[in-house]
């Protein structure tokens, strides 16, 4: 699809996408911590409300996991792009070894 019919909706898209991590991290911890409260009440044992915090802070990291690999995955894919070939990142204003005047010159 070219760029000037691209639907003016993608950036939505794209931003509801980002916010659906924290959005799963907040339920797989209520999840878990739900399901321990259960268990707990159910068994009458107060560790398994906290292996039910585990478990919800497990689903968590993993849900970040699966998005770390995601984005390792598109970004892979953009490495081979002919358009980002030549790309060299901006040298820093911290830098010791010179400064950057802000047009692409380095004094």
């Amino acid at each position: 699809m070219s760029e000037d019919k691209k639907p003016k909706y993608r950036p939505i898209i794209e931003g509801a996408e980002q916010l659906s991590l924290g959005i799963s991290m907040v339920v797989a911890v209520l999840l878990g911590v739900g399901a321990g409260l259960l268990m707990k009440n159910y068994f009458h044992h107060t560790w398994l409300l906290w292996l039910g915090v585990f478990w919800g802070v497990s689903g968590a990291i993993l849900n970040i996991y699966k998005a770390y690999k995601k984005q390792m995955k598109s970004l892979d894919e953009l490495k081979d792009d002919v358009r980002y070939k030549n790309y060299k990142p901006k040298k820093n204003d911290d830098d010791d070894d010179g400064y950057y005047d802000g047009e692409g010159r380095y004094e």
